[in-house]
């Protein structure tokens, strides 16, 4: 059986999200299996290692898929760049052990947020980032940072249904960099929950608004309640890097 890895690059605006959905086909997953299948002639299922909400983008999402054809790696990666939409792009295809398992071997992901923090909008960034007009302090930003670093739990950062599954993640980096009028929330952990990173900036946000203060964070770690934190865009998230 031979195991193919997928490198993936997409801008995710004008699709329900990565994991494939029952009642549409406009998810990523969705539209790279339909390739597949086309390809091999029959259906085919793809593990991805993260699931990237709505409307957020993806440098390098990876994949796998296992047939037992013989489709060199070249091939792979030129039908599907061929066939998929001009938003989604396949940027490496490599044989794998077949063990390989894009989800449970992930060791770590990076996400990063962008956002533009200027009064007026800029327009070629605008699916891209979050705009906010009002100066934000990230001094105070950046203090807030260094209460999310740890493993905790993240109820309180999620809105994920399930009660049944583990809400303990373990965040390694939280760091804030700005240019010209950008603000990039870069944050390694070993997982995240279901929206977890937009609400861990939307709560970064309202801490450089003056909203909320930089030593509140741990007690609404602990609290474990949804309303006290922030919420941010998904236009701005984008999946940058998996380490396995």
């Amino acid at each position: 059986m031979n195991n193919y890895k997928l490198v993936i690059q997409y801008d995710g605006g004008r699709y329900k999200g990565w994991q494939r959905l029952g009642n549409s086909d406009n998810t990523i997953q969705g539209k790279i299996e339909n390739v597949l299948s086309e390809m091999v002639g029959r259906k085919i299922e793809i593990i991805g290692s993260s699931r990237t909400d709505a409307g957020v983008h993806a440098l390098a999402q990876v994949a796998n898929f296992k047939i037992s054809e013989n489709f060199t790696e070249s091939e792979v990666m030129n039908y599907l760049n061929r066939y998929l939409p001009h938003d989604i792009s396949v940027v490496d295809v490599t044989l794998v052990h077949e063990r390989f398992h894009a989800r449970y071997n992930a060791k770590d992901k990076t996400y990063v947020y962008k956002i533009w923090n200027k009064e007026y909008t800029n327009p070629f960034m605008r699916k891209y980032s979050m705009h906010v007009e009002k100066t934000l302090n990230t001094a105070e930003m950046k203090k807030a940072c260094q209460h999310f670093i740890g493993e905790y739990d993240f109820t309180a950062f999620s809105n994920a249904k399930s009660k049944k599954k583990s809400m303990v993640r373990k965040i390694y980096s939280l760091d804030i960099d700005e240019n010209e009028g950008f603000i990039q929330i870069r944050v390694k952990g070993n997982g995240f929950l279901y929206n977890m990173v937009r609400k861990i900036v939307g709560t970064l946000i309202k801490v450089g608004l003056g909203e909320l203060e930089a030593e509140s964070i741990p007690k609404i770690i602990q609290s474990k309640e949804r309303d006290q934190a922030g919420f941010a865009e998904a236009g701005g998230l984008h999946l940058e890097k998996i380490d396995f």
